[in-house]
């Protein structure tokens, strides 16, 4: 046996194949074929180049191995393989300095599994999700039906609710998944635009019962080519869309299932549609949602309005409000803190389901308060969060 391998893998399920990755390396390993995005492990020297530029993380996924997976395996999939079970003292016995090699075969293992938990899991309830079905040369046509913009004319961010129809195209998509949307024209360099990722804000049946339509939250964004384009579309414009992406940020069907759920901004958009399927078909559900939502201001908090609407009772609304003239920061964490006891009662029950979404500046501080909230019930937030995690009932996704 040789000595085992770290091997640098793209996830299939999660990459929209933008081709951020491939512009990024400096020696050229990664290549794509009309599947997939992969990387030669022949070639890849491990600078880490390609990590920060990736918009979903896909890239940043390893495997200790006793042979690396050729090109070919990782073109045919549509899930990364498990990590193999190595045998660190067969490996050892292979090399001149049995110690040394088992000290690197511990090394490559426990960098392989960095992070979390390890990769995330679905909710064992989730419904199975379809992936990649369309993709930059193979794109969806969609026709938009309607633009409407979510915060007052006179707040500084401008966000939209935009919904794409599909026709006759079979598009399907679970609460929690994303798409990705391709705008028209090419970058100073005459290459295509990169795809750019956008979560869906409806419920899987549409932005009304049967309709072949999704719903997307999209800020205009200072110089952003593609939020530019989507958030200036009109009615009856055409929209190439590829996806659906996403495998674990799903919903649970169990209708048992407490969802706890913390956003800022367009990281509301999959919550949406989390509420609009349990309204719809399990609104007697025995299971509780409860909603942290952070924004600058009431006038610039996305889906502020119809929230308003939504009854206690379906979902437990906190709003945390940053910027208002003549009263103090309050952040997500901070409402959190103020509800310790409610949030004690969700993270102490099997059955519930984190979710958190929005800017990457609110994990940390996220964090803390769940770490300060689980100290004073006696819980560990630690051991808790790994075995949530591990079950598929903790899920981050934060850009």
């Amino acid at each position: 046996m040789n000595a085992p391998l770290k091997q640098h893998l793209i996830d299939p399920e999660i990459c929209i194949r933008c081709n951020t990755c491939e512009e990024t390396c400096p020696v050229d390993a990664v290549t794509h074929d009309d599947n997939n995005y992969v990387v030669d492990p022949e070639k890849c020297n491990f600078c880490l180049d390609c990590i920060s530029p990736c918009p979903t993380g896909s890239i940043d996924n390893w495997r200790v191995v006793a042979k690396s997976y050729s090109l070919d395996e990782q073109f045919s999939w549509e899930e990364l393989p498990v990590q193999e079970q190595i045998d660190i003292a067969a490996a050892a016995e292979s090399g001149d300095d049995s110690e040394a090699a088992d000290d690197d075969a511990a090394r490559l293992i426990a960098e392989a599994h960095l992070g979390v938990g390890g990769k995330s899991v679905a909710p064992a309830s989730a419904s199975k999700p379809k992936i990649n079905l369309y993709n930059r040369g193979n794109p969806a046509v969609a026709t938009v039906s309607g633009n409407f913009r979510l915060t007052d004319v006179a707040a500084d961010n401008d966000v939209r609710h935009v919904i794409l129809d599909f026709g006759p195209h079979v598009f399907p998509v679970l609460e929690g998944q994303s798409v990705g949307i391709i705008a028209p024209g090419t970058d100073a360099q005459g290459q295509p635009h990169k795809i750019r990722l956008y979560s869906v804000a409806s419920a899987r049946d549409g932005e009304k019962p049967g309709a072949n339509n999704i719903a997307l939250t999209v800020k205009r964004e200072t110089g952003g080519v593609c939020s530019n384009y989507v958030c200036d579309l009109a009615k009856a414009d055409k929209v190439q869309v590829t996806g659906p992406f996403g495998a674990t940020f799903l919903m649970p069907d169990d209708p048992g299932a407490n969802i706890l759920m913390v956003c800022t901004g367009t990281g509301s958009a999959p919550f949406r549609g989390f509420t609009e399927r349990r309204r719809r078909t399990l609104r007697d559900a025995p299971g509780r949602m409860m909603l942290f939502f952070g924004a600058r201001r009431p006038e610039e908090l996305p889906y502020f309005g119809p929230l308003q609407k939504v009854p206690d009772g379906l979902l437990r609304k906190h709003f945390a409000y940053s910027r208002v003239p003549g009263e103090p920061k309050t952040y997500v964490q901070d409402r959190m803190r103020a509800t310790a006891n409610e949030v004690a009662i969700f993270l102490n029950n099997e059955k519930t389901h984190v979710y958190l979404c929005g800017l990457k500046g609110m994990e940390s501080g996220v964090e803390e308060a769940f770490a300060d909230i689980c100290r004073g019930a006696g819980l560990d937030w630690p051991a808790l969060r790994v075995a949530m995690r591990g079950s598929g009932r903790y899920h981050v996704e934060t850009y």
